[in-house]
């Protein structure tokens, strides 16, 4: 090797395998930024998504009347249920209808009248039929819609147990398809 191919071996600078203190930084400071940052946003996106992915319980029965106490005359019954919508819980008054039909099986009508969400009445104009005051919506006492609104009143899932009647959730009249 001759003299003059030991200098330009000398002057030139050493190839490194590996990471500079550069990159070293760069990746440091990256992984460090983004664990603050997925620490940061993990908990809104669980806030998010944990009412989604709770498991919904099936219909409660909450107990209302005796059997013995409902007759063939729609009579008003007011009764509370424990609600869990999100994070906000609460205990809402509900009302129903409950009478007996003529082969005398029970049925429980909702109170909310189909055409605006008014709260009808029952025989209030003497004519044995629910009223809404709102828009003069009339329902035959099965609670069939004769006037205004679309449809018929929804009712209440009802069981009877221990001659008590239990109201579930509401559901769209079974009586009149």
């Amino acid at each position: 090797m001759s003299n003059h191919e030991q200098r330009e071996t000398a002057q030139r600078p050493v190839k490194r395998s590996g990471m500079s203190r550069r990159q070293f930084l760069s990746y440091t400071l990256g992984g460090a930024g983004a664990f603050m940052g997925a620490g940061m946003i993990l908990p809104m996106v669980r806030f998010a998504v944990d009412p989604i992915l709770m498991k919904k319980e099936s219909g409660t029965y909450v107990k209302v009347v005796e059997q013995s106490k409902i007759t063939n005359e729609p009579q008003e019954f007011k009764f509370k249920i424990h609600q869990i919508d999100g994070w906000y819980i609460s205990d809402p008054e509900l009302t129903a209808w409950i009478s007996k039909d003529s082969q005398g099986k029970f049925y429980a009508l909702s109170p909310v009248c189909k055409h605006l969400g008014c709260t009808i009445s029952w025989n209030t104009e003497k004519n044995n039929q629910y009223v809404c005051p709102c828009h003069n919506a009339h329902y035959t006492q099965e609670g069939k819609n004769l006037t205004v609104a679309p449809k018929p009143l929804d009712e209440y899932e009802l069981k009877i147990e221990n001659d008590w009647i239990y109201l579930g959730p509401v559901m769209p009249n079974t009586r009149f398809k």
